[in-house]
């Protein structure tokens, strides 16, 4: 009983400096990501096109992590974010941290399609491809909110436009972020079956002027 009461207590403690540095681990993550997949693209472990898939992402994501940061950083009337403990940092650092999150979302978002669909991939329009990418989005988005609420970071307000999903640690989980990761993906994969498909043309290109 006391080894397992010593346990429950190593665990508490332990999930306590995780919600303390909460915050700091979501920035390390998120600014580490494009240094990451640069090494794994100058090693050959990724190619240029997830190299540009992970910035067409990051490109997304700060079409609704703009407005959301910005509108519940200036103190305005329609906050779309609460923080349950201070930032440590000015706004916009996390607004760009979030971005690359999403960056990088949509970079496993593109390995799961490689993974469970048959190739060539990113050729033209699949549904099976853009439903593998719709999934993951709504599994990735629920996480990343399951998360910050179980670690105290932040939580949607509700609205009439933004109705509670459910309740989780107390704070909320809402509708919003989960239209958001139902309309991105489909933006997203037909833009990258562009930047697949110039890809291609430019490789062509090049082999038949040398």
């Amino acid at each position: 009983m006391t080894c397992r009461g010593s346990e429950i207590r190593e665990r508490r403690v332990m999930m306590e400096l995780f919600k303390e540095y909460y915050y700091y681990l979501d920035l390390l993550a998120g600014y580490l990501s494009p240094v990451v997949l640069f090494l794994m693209l100058r090693s050959g472990r990724i190619d240029s096109f997830m190299w540009r898939v992970f910035w067409l992402g990051a490109f997304l994501g700060t079409l609704w992590e703009a407005p959301i940061f910005i509108l519940s950083g200036e103190a305005t009337a329609l906050p779309i974010i609460i923080w349950h403990n201070p930032l440590p940092a000015h706004y916009v650092v996390f607004l760009i941290c979030h971005s690359l999150w999403d960056g990088l979302l949509f970079v496993i978002g593109a390995r799961l399609v490689m993974v469970l669909c048959r190739g060539p991939h990113f050729q033209s329009f699949r549904f099976r491809e853009l439903a593998v990418l719709l999934l993951w989005g709504q599994a990735s988005a629920l996480l990343v909110e399951l998360s910050s609420t179980m670690n105290d970071g932040w939580s949607y307000i509700e609205y009439p436009w933004n109705p509670v999903l459910f309740l989780f640690n107390g704070h909320n989980i809402t509708t919003l972020i989960q239209f958001v990761w139902a309309a991105a993906p489909i933006l997203f994969y037909l833009t990258a079956i562009r930047i697949k498909a110039n890809a291609e043309f430019n490789t062509k290109n090049q082999k038949k002027q040398t």
